[in-house]
C-alpha cells in the first residue's frame, strides 16, 4: 500500500512539474513571429519595440535593412519616420501654450501677417475670404482647409526654408470653409511650426533640439543624417512592377545626399529621421503625462488636450494636436508604413520601423501581428469600462 502511495505521490510530482514546465515556457517572440514575412519575401525587415511608461519591455529586429544586399537589420536602424513627426511638432506647439505665450483658438494672423489676406477657393465663383481667419487648432488638427502642400514644393517636401513654404501656404486659397472639413495638410502643420519660430525667436530645428531632442536622450533623431547615421539607415523597399517580389527604392520626398544642410530644410509635417529607442523617450514622455525621468516637459492637462479629440464632433476623422485619436489610444503613421502607438488603458506603447512604399502579399498585416503578439506578451487586458 505504500509503495503504491509513492508511486502515486511521485507520478503527481511529475506531472504537476510537466505542467509547470509548460506553463512557464516562453512565449514565442516578437522576431520568430513577424521571421515568416521576411521568410516569403513579403517584409523587408523591421524593429518592434515595447515599452510601458518607464521601461523598455522589448526590443527586437527581424529582416534586413536592405533586401537586396542582404544588410541585417538591427535595433539601432535609423528610418524616416515622415508623419511621425507632426506629434512631435504637436509637442513643441504645446510648449508654448503651456508657457501662455499662444492659444490654439488665437487666428494665426496674429504672428503670420502675410495670412491675413488669404482667400478661400468656391466652385464656379471668384475666391472670397472665409467666414473666418485660420486659428492655430485648425493648422494642427488638418481642419484649415490649407491642401496638402503648395505649388512651390516640388518636386520634393523639402526644399524651401520654413519660411518661406509657409508664404506659399498664405498665397494659396483655402479648399473649404476652415473647421468644417478634415483635409490632412503637411501644410497646417508646417505653419504650426512656422508659429513657433516668430514667437521664440529661434529656429524650429533649434527648439526642437534644444527643447525636446537633448533634453529627452533622443540622439539619433535629426533632420539631416551624419555618415555614421546613413551607414545605419534602413533602406526603402517597394514591391516591384509585378508585385511579385520587394525592391529597393528611394524616399521620393526628399532631396539626395540625406546629409546635405544647404539644399535640405526641415519639415515638421515629415522630416525626421529618428530609432525605435528615440520614439520611444518621446512616447514615453506622453505616456507619463508630460514628464519623463523628473524632467516635465508639458503640462498633463496639455498632453490630455493635444491628445484627445480636438476635430468638430460633426467630422467622422479624430485628430489632436498632431496626434491621431481614438478613444483612450493615439499615435500616428509614416508614409513608409512606420507607426507608434500609446494605448493608455493597457500602459503600453509599440513602435513599429519599416520602410516600406507598398508590401508584397500579406506583408501589410505584419504590423498587426506585431501589435497582437505585443498585447498577448506585456498588455494586461483594457480595464473595463
Amino acid at each position: 500500500m505504500k509503495l503504491i502511495h509513492h508511486f502515486t505521490l511521485a507520478a503527481c510530482i511529475a506531472a504537476v512539474c510537466v505542467s509547470s514546465a509548460v506553463a512557464a515556457a516562453p512565449a514565442k517572440s516578437i522576431a520568430a513571429q513577424l521571421q515568416p514575412f521576411v521568410d516569403k519575401g513579403e517584409l523587408a525587415g523591421a524593429v518592434a519595440l515595447v515599452a510601458s511608461k518607464d521601461k523598455v519591455l522589448a526590443v527586437e529586429s527581424v529582416g534586413f535593412a536592405d533586401a537586396t544586399a542582404k544588410r541585417a537589420m538591427k535595433a539601432d536602424a535609423l528610418f524616416w519616420i515622415a508623419s511621425q513627426t507632426k506629434p512631435i511638432t504637436g509637442v513643441a506647439v504645446m510648449m508654448l501654450v503651456d508657457e501662455g505665450k499662444l492659444s490654439l483658438d488665437e487666428p494665426v494672423e496674429k504672428y503670420l501677417p502675410e495670412f491675413k489676406n488669404q482667400m478661400m477657393a468656391v466652385p464656379n465663383e471668384a475666391p472670397r475670404k472665409p467666414a473666418h481667419p485660420i486659428t492655430v487648432r485648425e493648422v494642427m488638427n488638418h481642419t484649415s482647409g490649407m491642401p496638402f502642400k503648395s505649388a512651390a514644393e516640388s518636386p520634393t517636401l523639402d526644399g524651401l526654408t520654413l519660411r518661406d513654404a509657409v508664404l506659399s501656404y498664405a498665397k494659396t486659397p483655402l479648399t473649404h470653409e476652415p473647421g468644417s472639413k478634415y483635409v490632412y495638410s503637411n501644410a497646417g502643420i508646417n505653419t504650426g511650426a512656422r508659429l513657433i519660430e516668430v514667437i521664440t525667436g529661434q529656429s524650429y530645428e533649434s527648439f526642437m533640439d534644444q527643447r525636446l531632442f537633448q533634453p529627452l536622450g533622443m540622439k539619433d533623431t535629426t533632420f539631416w543624417l551624419s555618415k555614421e547615421q546613413i551607414a545605419r539607415l534602413a533602406t526603402p523597399h517597394k514591391p516591384n512592377t509585378a508585385k511579385t517580389a520587394l525592391e529597393t527604392t528611394i524616399i521620393s520626398q526628399l532631396i539626395y545626399p540625406l546629409d546635405d544642410r544647404k539644399k535640405r530644410y526641415p519639415m515638421p509635417a515629415g522630416g525626421l529621421f529618428s530609432t525605435a529607442a528615440d520614439v520611444a523617450k518621446l512616447c514615453q514622455m506622453v505616456l507619463n503625462g508630460g514628464e519623463l525621468k523628473g524632467k516635465r516637459y508639458l503640462s498633463v492637462a496639455a498632453v490630455k488636450q493635444m491628445t484627445s479629440r480636438q476635430t468638430p464632433a460633426a467630422l467622422k476623422e479624430s485628430y489632436g494636436i498632431g496626434w491621431s485619436t481614438s478613444g483612450a489610444s493615439f499615435g500616428h503613421g509614416g508614409a513608409l508604413a512606420t507607426n507608434m502607438s500609446i494605448d493608455t488603458q493597457r500602459g503600453l506603447i509599440t513602435i513599429w520601423l519599416v520602410q516600406h512604399a507598398g508590401f508584397v502579399g500579406d506583408g501589410g498585416k505584419a504590423q498587426g501581428v506585431f501589435r497582437q503578439a505585443a498585447e498577448a506578451q506585456f498588455g494586461p487586458p483594457p480595464a473595463k469600462r
